[in-house]
């Protein structure tokens, strides 16, 4: 008979906590609790800090939460920064009506430097059975 995993509650202030020069660690969830596939990890750091030197993962993958402020993050030449929430905050007035104009939608896409495929919308509805406004 399967056993039944006990849910993890996490509050604010559980797990061990330790400083590192620029930034905070707490360990949230961590990896024995799933035989090491994965851990969840808080960073808390102050506005404009340097994280970490330059680095690679070469055995994690890495996936940053941003709850506040910004991320930015040096990958090959190119620079990211986390934050596309705002992305969907610019796209809501956009969007308010009806479909957005595709002019507007196209610089707003090009700020983000997100490659979006309008017209793959109703394929995809089709497709999958889902619906999106504007589509019949």
């Amino acid at each position: 008979m399967p056993t039944t995993a006990s849910p993890t509650i996490v509050g604010p202030t559980d797990g061990e906590s330790v400083t590192l020069q620029t930034i905070g660690a707490r360990f949230m969830v961590p990896g024995a609790d799933s035989d090491s596939r994965s851990s969840l990890v808080e960073h808390p750091m102050p506005p404009r800090g340097l994280a970490a030197p330059l680095h690679r993962h070469n055995r994690e993958d890495e996936y940053s939460y941003v709850i506040d402020g910004r991320m930015g993050a040096l990958l090959g030449d190119d620079v990211v920064e986390a934050g596309f929430e705002r992305f969907f905050a610019e796209l809501a007035p956009l969007t308010a009506a009806a479909a957005p104009d595709p002019d507007a939608f196209g610089e707003l896409c090009a700020r983000y430097a997100l490659d979006m495929r309008p017209e793959t919308v109703p394929e995809l509805c089709a497709r999958f059975g889902v619906w999106f406004p504007g589509v019949e």
